[in-house]
């Protein structure tokens, strides 16, 4: 059996979506479909299941998820212990939006000079997400927001970068009190769901202001957008550049104490892929851009 079967059935069950697991493997959605019959005609069951516009796992995919997560796993540990500690194979790599765009280029650039034999996949998703994917094995390092609870003693988290949350007016505005805009502007709330977003929440709360809310987002670069467009003021993280291209916006210091996004790197201590998320981590923390 080709353990990418397995591995392509996998993504397919979790992103409920051939064309989306297609997107993710970099390989074409007929490739997943071929590969999803093989896996089937080999194994002489139904996997998958219409579900709508989506589809599922069958009793049976349930059943061949639950075995083939741990074989994998253990398979590729098996790989990554025969190599020693060559830095070589694939780090499957989980980070947030901004991550993506303003911090990751710099890391993956270098990794590409200095370990060439590393394959890293980097996927999306909100820090909540990737915090369960990583504590559940199915991502080795991911780069999130730092949760508002004790962290289990089985991880390790990193800092790599601190954010101050900000108050993010139209250019144009004149005034410059931030309290005073809170109050008298529409507001565009950072989704409160985000960790992020959060800490914005929690600030207005300890004020006493509550807002006057026309939308709430959990894209910074759309929030940003409306903001340019006049549509309001919002609280964001001084996150890593680029930002969207000729907005003109203006960043106003919030009064203290201001919350701090911290965003960092966060891993499993037991796993065997440690030297190669040592190798990313030393790259990333050196020469780290700052807010």
């Amino acid at each position: 059996m080709d353990t990418r079967f397995l591995e392509t059935f996998l993504t397919v069950a979790r992103r409920g979506s051939l064309a989306d697991a297609a997107v993710e493997l970099d390989i074409t959605a007929t490739a997943v479909a071929q590969r999803i019959r093989t896996l089937e005609a080999e194994l002489g069951v139904k996997l998958l299941e219409r579900a709508g516009r989506s589809v599922r796992p069958t009793e049976a995919g349930h059943a061949v998820a639950d075995r083939a997560t741990p074989l994998l796993h253990g398979l590729r540990d098996l790989r990554t212990a025969v190599q020693g500690g060559a830095i070589m194979g694939k780090l499957r790599v989980g980070a947030i939006s901004t991550a993506q765009t303003g911090l990751f280029p710099r890391v993956l650039g270098r990794l590409a000079r200095e370990a060439p034999g590393l394959e890293v996949a980097l996927e999306p998703g909100t820090s909540a997400a990737l915090y369960e994917r990583t504590l559940a094995g199915e991502l080795d390092v991911s780069a999130i927001v730092k949760p508002g609870f004790a962290l289990p003693k089985t991880t390790e988290f990193r800092l790599w970068r601190s954010e101050p949350l900000i108050l993010l007016a139209p250019r144009g505005e004149e005034s410059r009190d931030a309290l005073h805009l809170l109050k008298a502007r529409p507001f565009i709330r950072y989704d409160r769901r985000q960790w992020g977003g959060r800490l914005a929440a929690d600030y207005l709360g300890a004020r006493g202001i509550v807002p006057a809310q026309r939308f709430e987002l959990d894209s910074l670069e759309a929030i940003a957008v409306m903001v340019d467009g006049g549509l309001g003021v919002s609280i964001v993280p001084e996150w890593a550049a680029p930002w969207p291209e000729g907005l003109r916006l203006t960043r106003i210091a919030l009064p203290p104490p201001v919350p701090v996004r911290a965003l960092g790197l966060l891993w499993l201590r037991g796993t065997a892929q440690r030297h190669l998320i040592r190798k990313m981590v030393d790259i990333a923390l050196d020469g780290a851009p700052q807010a």
